[in-house]
Order: structure tokens, then C-alpha cells, then sequence
């Protein structure tokens, strides 16, 4: 990718700064720049159509807080007739960072309070720019980093969508290490996965209450994209169909900037800790057709907040299947992550019977351990519909190994796709009859045709391969012995 090694050399100079220590400080910095430089684009873009259809675009960043304006003033080269960097009007050192820090922050902070709509993309910069903070200190190396971001480009479709799979594979990586500012980063392939399973229809509303960096909503918006077929359709996209929660700050903007980026100008996400919704209180009106989710897990809430579940529990995931399990219209449909404990934890017994009985689970999908990079666990896939009981479960065991440099791929996930749709019997998958429970609900892992591998060697072989290890390791340990010497 062009852009690629761009994104690392603005992070080797957010490395020197001393208020970015993680992956996920370079990530907020180069995303508040990031997002002035596309909206700049965007706006420029909206202008010439404008003009174009004979109108006139009233630009929402103005004057000399545009990017090209305080960021990257131009000047014609005499030489080369090409537009560079105008070094003398440029900002740089103390002003540039001043300028940021005192006057351009509290501006673009100031669209939260002049917008006239909450769903507008000014009140989302507004929004953006109350919770973001500049973090550089050196106006050099803010220099440095903004001549970098000026380079890139976001007008045609495929630098849009560079700049998408770029800016979410830095998301990855904050999220690979060590739970480097938020949950794990659940992987594209089983998010794409889970989405083909669950289909989401235009004129559907979706919603996931733990978005995180909104990975599942933008997977979600890029497939339903494909099935625009007016300009009533995009309009229902844009504005009526994805809704998010995220508890933490950061994550919350990187969740809204990243639907920006994927093409969702005024994305419906809220902050907010959404276990503090009391179940009781939810309306109808509250529902969604469609949940997609990997809900965080384990976690402190405090007392009030466990009285807002029927089912009292203190983990995390369990209070979120209660909200699931509500938040679903009659006939809505899941697709959620969760830690494989779920299906026979003596604590979630009360809440699987709940799910059996009000939902069809119809569908588990058990994932190995390494599909989540760096995280240790193993967790499965719940697909379920609200409205009538289960009857029958259909289990797939995604049998293979995965590091994090082998990942989950999309091939990975075809088997499971395809058998998926008629719930087909084969080494890897298997049918459960719930009338076989008994009544602590006990949903575990246990596949009855999976063929167990045989060692076909005879004793004398086994015997000379273990020979003839032991001597390579010998002769290894004598090599050492003798550079030691």
C-alpha cells in the first residue's frame, strides 16, 4: 500500500514525543489530523459538486482554521509551477502548537453547542474535539507529522479505501497490544463471518452496545452498501440504521471518526456505559432488528447498575446477554462473541435457560484460541433469533491453529459459511437436541464426529525418530559448548 510507510514514520516521530508512550496515543494524535485533512477533502468535494449544479456550499470549517488554510498554506513554485508549502507563513515550533492548544481545539470544540442537529456531522466534530486532546508538544515534529498527512488523499474511492483498511489495521494493532486502550480487536474475517450469517436488510436498524472502534457497524455498513438501490436507500444508511454505544472515551471517538472514514458522515453513536440502562425501562420503540456484538468480559460495575438485570450477575458479558435478549425486536437477529465459559458456567446457567427459552439459538460457533491474537482465550459465536424457543442447536468447531502471524482469513471461514446454510453434519459440526438438557443448561463444546488422528507408526519407527532427535539435539548442545569456549 502507498500510504503504508507513511503511517510508520509518523509514528517513529510520535515515538520521540514524551506524551505518547503507546500504540494507542500515536493513534489518537494521527487521527485528529488525519480527520481535519479528510474533511478539508470531503468539504472541497462538496464545493465543486456544488458548483457543478449551479449552488453554493456553505463550508462548515472556515476561514483560516481549514486544513490547507493554518496546516499547509500553498505558494506557487516559480520554477516548477507546481503548489508547495508556503515555509515562510507556515506555523511551526511554539506557534504551531499554541495555535492548536488555544484557538483551533476550542473552535471545532464550539460546533457541539452552534449545531442545530445532534445527527449532524458538525455536532460529530463538535463532539470529536471536546473529548480529543493534542498531545504533541514539539511544533516540529507537528510539522513533520502534518507535511506527511498533507501527502495523502482521499477524493477517488480507492485512496478512501487505502486510507479505511490503513487507519483499521492501526486500530488492530492498539488493540493487539495488551489491551492497549480497550477490549481486543476482534478480527475482519470473523466479523465479515458473522455478518453474512445474520444479513442485515436496508430498512433494518443495527445495533452493537459494546462498538468499541465500530468494527462490526462499518463491516456491517460496507456490506449493506452493496444492496443501495435509490437515493432513499443511502439515506436510510446514513441516518436510520447503525446505532453504537461505547463506555470509553477514546474508543468512542476512534469508533465515530472510523465510520466518517468508512462513509458514514454523522454516525449514531453515543458515549455511555450502556449497563446503566435499566432492562425494565426499555421500549419498544428502543429495539433493533439486528445485534451485533463481542461485549467485554469480566470488569467491575458498580451496585446500582447490577439492579438493573433480572439475572443478578457481576461478569460483564452475562449482563450484556440480558440486554441482548431485550434490546431485540420480535423476529431481530444476533450474531455475538463471547467467551466459550458462557456455554457451561454454573453462573450463566439462569441466563442460558432465558436465552433457549425466548430466543432460537440455532447456531454456535466454537473458535480455537488464537483467532484472537495476543488474548489467550477461546470464544464462541451465539447466532440467534428472538421470538420462539430452540429446539435444535447446530455446533461448527473451527478446527485450526492460528498465530499471529498465520491469522484468521476468509478462507478460513468458508467451510463454516456453507454448511452453515443448511446446518449439514460433517467432521466439524453436529446437531444438538435441546430436549436432552437437563436443567443446568449445559451448552458445552462437544463434537461427536470429529475423527481422532492416529500415529499408524509401529514402535521401532517412533523409537528412531526419538534416536534421531535426541542426536540433532546433542549435536546442537556440542555446537554451543564449543563457541562458549
Amino acid at each position: 500500500m502507498k500510504y503504508d510507510n507513511t503511517f510508520k514514520a509518523i509514528d517513529q516521530i510520535l515515538w520521540k514525543e514524551p506524551g505518547c508512550g503507546s500504540e494507542l496515543d500515536y493513534l489518537e494524535q494521527k487521527s485528529w489530523m488525519l480527520f481535519l485533512k479528510y474533511l478539508d477533502d470531503l468539504e472541497t468535494e462538496r464545493e465543486e459538486e456544488a458548483e457543478l449544479d449551479g449552488k453554493t456550499y456553505k463550508r462548515l470549517v472556515s476561514g483560516f482554521y481549514r486544513w490547507s488554510q493554518w496546516a499547509t498554506p500553498k505558494k506557487r513554485d516559480p520554477q516548477t509551477g507546481k503548489m508547495v508549502l508556503d515555509t515562510v507563513n507556515a506555523m511551526s515550533g511554539d506557534d504551531l502548537v499554541e495555535f492548536v492548544d488555544q484557538k483551533l481545539f476550542p473552535y471545532l470544540k464550539g460546533f457541539q453547542s452552534s449545531a442545530t442537529q445532534t445527527d449532524s456531522l458538525e455536532y460529530k466534530i463538535g463532539e470529536i474535539f471536546g473529548e480529543l486532546h493534542n498531545k504533541i508538544r514539539s511544533g516540529f515534529n507537528m510539522r513533520e507529522i502534518i507535511n506527511m498527512i498533507d501527502e495523502l488523499h482521499f477524493q477517488s474511492a480507492e485512496d478512501k479505501h487505502e486510507m479505511t483498511v490503513l487507519y483499521e489495521s492501526n486500530i488492530q494493532r492498539m488493540g493487539n497490544a495488551g489491551r492497549n486502550g480497550g477490549e481486543y480487536y476482534t478480527p475482519r474475517p470473523l466479523i465479515r463471518s458473522i455478518i453474512k450469517v445474520v444479513d442485515p436488510q436496508i430498512g433494518e436498524t443495527v445495533y452493537d452496545p459494546a462498538c468499541g472502534s465500530a468494527g462490526f457497524l462499518c463491516e456491517a455498513f460496507l456490506y449493506m452498501k452493496d444492496k443501495i438501490k435509490s437515493v432513499k436507500d443511502h439515506e436510510i444508511l446514513q441516518k436510520e440504521t447503525f446505532y453504537g454505544k461505547e463506555k470509553k472515551g477514546l474508543p468512542y471517538i476512534i469508533a465515530t471518526m472510523n465510520m466518517i472514514f468508512h462513509g458514514v458522515s454523522a454516525p449514531n453513536i453515543t458515549h455511555g456505559n450502556t449497563l446503566a440502562m435499566n432492562l425494565s425501562q426499555i421500549q419498544e420503540s428502543d429495539r433493533k432488528n439486528v445485534i451485533l456484538a463481542n461485549p467485554p468480559f469480566g470488569g467491575n460495575e458498580r451496585g446500582e447498575v447490577l439492579q438493573n438485570f433480572e439475572i443478578r450477575t457481576s461478569e460483564t458479558a452475562y449482563m450484556f446477554m440480558q440486554h441482548f435478549v431485550k434490546m431485540l425486536k420480535a423476529g431481530g437477529r444476533a450474531g455475538i462473541v463471547i467467551k466459550n465459559t458462557f456455554l457451561s458456567n454454573g453462573d450463566a446457567s439462569a441466563i442460558r435457560k432465558m436465552l433457549l427459552e425466548n430466543c432460537n439459538l440455532h447456531t454456535i460457533l466454537d473458535l480455537p484460541s488464537g483467532v484472537f491474537t495476543g488474548a489467550g482465550v477461546k470464544t464462541v459465536v451465539l447466532f440467534f433469533t428472538k421470538g420462539e424457543p430452540t429446539e435444535k442447536i447446530w455446533y461448527y468447531q473451527l478446527d485450526k491453529h492460528f498465530t499471529k502471524t498465520q491469522p484468521l482469513t476468509e478462507a478460513d471461514m468458508e467451510e463454516f459459511l456453507t454448511l452453515q446454510k443448511t446446518q449439514a453434519e460433517s467432521e466439524h459440526s453436529w446437531t444438538l437436541d435441546v430436549s436432552t438438557l437437563d436443567d443446568a443448561c449445559d451448552l458445552s463444546v462437544k463434537n461427536p464426529n470429529k475423527v481422532e488422528e492416529v500415529d499408524e507408526r509401529t514402535p521401532s519407527e517412533i523409537a528412531e525418530t526419538i534416536l534421531a532427535l535426541n542426536s540433532e539435539n546433542q549435536t546442537l548442545i556440542n555446537e554451543i559448548m564449543e563457541m562458549v569456549k
